[in-house]
């Protein structure tokens, strides 16, 4: 394997003892060999340390004395990353055996490619697998509304999603990253955007990283499952931080991203569920009222990444703006030669 096929694993774990030994041992058991993990502990206290403790021989394992939250951990760990490729991987993820090598055949594919994502597939928080199985996430999308979306969440997988397709952009519980990408859409250092904290961090890097010119390809044949905790419908059973961590990024990421041209053709729907929102806050979610707060507060570094975004803006108005639809928009990509060669070998198209 050359230089290009190095892949750093970088996991961000938090109070992750239910999921964290099965995570890392799918990892260590993917036949690819050409690849390092990383993970960063902030500051459990629910026993992760004693599990990652045996892993210290197999990976490279960094303490926090405190929560960073989830962006500045990524960060942390991506900045001792030594991969061409970076894949981020949250601690309730299970990978199958050729996750890693499906991902990378791909991102080799063509060097417009920043980002690759597989299709997870549901289980539940004690590994149970459904009997049919579910989709979780095949990449992510943005509707109108400035909501994004996994694509393909909570669908039953009728061996649909088979097709390589470039997507928006993909969910950071399992992307995988060009390292060339990371370096060209950071801003001031920070390829995760630390004032998120957590959650809509990989929404964010999706919407910068299409507006600089980088694509992002979904991979039929990478898959693994994921045990996801944020739904659209659940969130009055989510903790109050989250909820309030979730409308400060919304706002965080249309201050930096949105193009007045995005937001001139979708103002209505824009501006109906900014009210939706709001006025939530206001009557009966409370404690998500501290988000505006700290966007007022931030207000004057956020326009400042916004100003250097749309001065480095490579992606046209037009092409930007196709992506946000109310159903998932994808394009198709063709196969990377790796898979067609062995296609070829076995028989088979």
């Amino acid at each position: 394997m050359s230089h290009n096929d190095f892949v750093s694993v970088t996991i961000v774990t938090y109070n992750s003892g239910r999921f964290i030994k099965r995570c890392l041992e799918s990892v260590l058991e993917q036949r690819y060999p050409n690849k390092e993990v990383i993970v960063i502990d902030n500051a459990s206290t629910d026993g992760t340390i004693d599990i990652l403790e045996q892993f210290e021989d197999r990976c490279q394992i960094i303490y926090n004395e405190e929560n960073a939250g989830f962006a500045a951990a990524q960060n942390q760990a991506i900045g001792r990353a030594s991969g061409y490729w970076v894949l981020t991987l949250n601690p309730d993820v299970l990978l199958l055996p050729n996750f890693i090598q499906a991902l990378v055949d791909a991102g080799n594919f063509d060097p417009n490619i920043g980002t690759v994502c597989g299709k997870l597939l549901t289980m539940s928080a004690t590994f149970e697998i459904p009997a049919k199985p579910v989709v979780d996430s095949t990449g992510i999308y943005f509707n109108p509304m400035l909501r994004h979306l996994d694509r393909g969440s909570q669908e039953v997988d009728n061996g649909h999603y088979l097709q390589y397709e470039f997507v928006f952009g993909a969910t950071a519980a399992a992307a995988l990253y060009r390292r060339e990408m990371i370096d060209d859409i950071s801003l001031d250092g920070e390829f995760f955007d630390s004032d998120f904290f957590v959650y809509r961090e990989d929404a964010d890097v999706a919407w910068r990283a299409q507006l600089l010119g980088w694509k992002c390809i979904y991979v039929p044949y990478a898959r693994g499952y994921h045990v996801r905790k944020v739904l659209p419908g659940n969130r009055g059973a989510l903790p109050p931080e989250i909820n309030m961590h979730s409308v400060k990024n919304r706002f965080l990421m249309r201050i930096k991203n949105m193009t007045p041209d995005l937001y001139r053709r979708n103002w209505v729907s824009i501006t109906s569920r900014d009210l939706v929102v709001i006025c939530a806050c206001v009557v009966r979610e409370h404690s998500s009222l501290r988000a505006f707060w700290f966007l007022a507060k931030h207000l004057k570094s956020v326009l400042a990444k916004r100003k250097e975004i749309m001065r480095r803006r490579r992606a046209k108005d037009d092409y930007i703006s196709s992506w946000f639809s109310y159903e998932p928009v994808s394009r198709p990509a063709p196969k990377p030669a790796r898979i067609l060669a062995r296609a070829s070998r076995t028989g088979r198209g």
